[in-house]
């Protein structure tokens, strides 16, 4: 074995570990998603977000009632037919022929 300058024998052939490119292939992969994160961090505290607005639960709920409200609207409709005097409903009306 000889010892060259920089530490690493001739007669076995070894390189130092950064000559090797698989190596970089591999440390690429994860330095990638690291610097990716920073990035994405950057631009999510740098932008406000429009979307959202101060009253998002009031305005959810309401969405939630008015939805709950439309899919029920049939049975709605039937009960109160049902639940109605027949002195209280209105007669049908006659449309207008063109």
């Amino acid at each position: 074995m000889k010892a060259t300058k920089n530490g690493w024998t001739e007669t076995t052939g070894e390189k130092p570990w950064w000559r090797y490119p698989l190596l970089w292939m591999v440390i690429a992969g994860p330095a990638l998603v690291v610097v990716a994160s920073f990035v994405t961090f950057w631009f999510a505290w740098g932008s406000q977000d429009p979307l959202v607005s101060e009253d998002y639960y009031r305005r959810g709920v309401e969405i939630n009632k008015t939805l709950a409200d439309k899919k029920l609207m049939p049975a709605v409709t039937g009960r109160n037919h049902a639940a109605t005097p027949d002195e209280a409903v209105p007669l049908p009306r006659r449309e207008a022929k063109p």
